[in-house]
């Protein structure tokens, strides 16, 4: 099993210099040497304690003086190199509220910063220390959490788990924000939170509260857990744990609904471990628009051993008009690249992302900065490309020929899409044509 792998630091020094070469004679010379409390700091806080705090996902805190002048050069290769903050969005094809990338004069400071040995500066020109929450991102109304930990032993297979909250509202309930929290971020590669309404039969022979897996060998029973056409409420995946949506706009948990967290564990190598994950929710009036999830996906997938660019498309028509909000690719291991297109009559294509280097371990959702109006009938293309070679170092065996599957070293391909929609439409509505 593969755990989702922190941010790395490895790389080029030359590169590096270079980069830093070209930039420092391209650009405005600084009045003054940086220091880490007047000038990196702030940029710290900015773009970089989010993740690199304690009981966050990044591999070292960057809090303090103290922490950071360790590991100065190795985050100077990795801002140089746009490792860091992660973003794999092609800046070519469309803009994306969330893109958390650094500009050329951020980059810059801490360029400099390090080439002049790093000095702390003055103390007291250090900006206001930001009140991190221990907690939580959003400020909940509500918190749902496991009833019990999970256990995960070490280089273990564990089957996709299903756990049903029930919901006991007397009306529906509008969501504008969303954070699901692993207790041990490590073990956990994805969580999908979904929205059962009333009248579905999906896993409605499993109890309440008590993690389910379908038995093992019951191909039937694994098939009917997994394929579900209800809406998805958040999907967590390492370093996207929080989901607040955009002015005007909420998610519905409709009276009588459950709610019902997939998770999917990958266990680490030497270590047993285990899991207690909280959901946090925010409550909001009746919004303007409603917005739900949507994906297309191939699960034919026949990955010939040694392939370097094998690819795989689906494709289908808009069954009415709605607002594309953001984009959200799904792979594996041998994931490459993935692309989201609109294709037009007479073979015009427009590309809505392209995610040029598509990363296993830090699977992101990319918010539209702009959401766009999709009219009824447009055909959407997504198409997935997949390394299953012996130079794509996480390929777990080149020698194989991989198919579809749930676990890492298996294979997937799926684009979800979120739109917004009339409040009063839900998902089933919304694909009457």
């Amino acid at each position: 099993m593969t755990p989702p792998v922190k941010a790395s630091y490895a790389g080029s020094d030359l590169s590096v210099r270079v980069l830093t070469l070209l930039i420092l004679l391209c650009s405005p010379v600084l009045a003054e040497t940086p220091t880490f409390y007047r000038d990196v700091l702030p940029v710290f806080q900015k773009s970089c304690q989010s993740c690199h705090r304690k009981g966050e996902i990044g591999p070292m805190e960057l809090m303090t003086y103290k922490q950071v002048r360790p590991w100065a050069k190795a985050i100077r290769e990795s801002v140089m190199l746009k490792r860091m903050p992660p973003w794999f969005a092609d800046p070519q094809t469309g803009k994306f509220s969330n893109d958390p990338t650094l500009s050329e004069k951020d980059i810059k400071i801490i360029s400099r910063w390090v080439e002049a040995g790093s000095p702390a500066g003055k103390i007291q020109d250090a900006p206001p220390a930001i009140k991190w929450s221990s907690e939580w991102r959003i400020q909940p109304d509500l918190v749902l959490e496991m009833p019990q930990q999970f256990p995960v032993p070490a280089k273990s297979e564990i089957d996709y788990q299903y756990l049903i909250f029930p919901w006991k509202a007397k009306q529906d309930q509008w969501v504008s924000g969303i954070q699901i929290r692993p207790s041990d971020a490590r073990i956990v590669h994805h969580a999908v939170l979904y929205v059962r309404e009333a009248g579905s039969s999906w896993l409605r022979d499993i109890p309440v509260g008590v993690m389910y897996a379908p038995p093992a060998g019951d191909a039937n029973a694994r098939i009917r857990s997994r394929d579900t056409r209800e809406d998805i409420l958040a999907i967590y995946t390492p370093g996207a744990n929080v989901y607040q949506l955009p002015n005007g706009m909420a998610r519905k948990i409709p009276v009588g609904a459950d709610l019902v967290l997939q998770f999917h564990y990958t266990s680490l190598p030497k270590e047993d471990t285990a899991d207690r994950t909280q959901v946090a929710i925010t409550f909001t009036g009746k919004p303007s628009k409603r917005l739900i999830t949507l994906q297309m996906g191939k699960d034919d997938l026949r990955i010939p051993p040694r392939e370097r660019n094998y690819s795989a498309s689906v494709s289908g028509t808009l069954p009415n008009d709605a607002l594309l909000v953001s984009l959200f690719p799904h792979m594996h291991l041998r994931g490459k690249a993935f692309e989201f297109e609109i294709v037009r009559p007479g073979g015009n294509v427009e590309t809505l992302l392209h995610v040029k280097n598509f990363d296993f371990n830090w699977q992101l959702s990319y918010v539209l900065e702009k959401s766009r109006l999709i009219p009824k009938g447009t055909r959407l293309r997504w198409t997935g490309y997949f390394d299953n070679s012996a130079s794509n170092v996480r390929n777990p065996d080149p020698e194989a020929e991989v198919v579809w599957g749930e676990q890492s070293w298996e294979e997937m391909m799926i684009g979800f899409f979120d739109v917004a929609v009339d409040p009063d439409i839900d998902k089933k509505a919304f694909f009457i044509r």
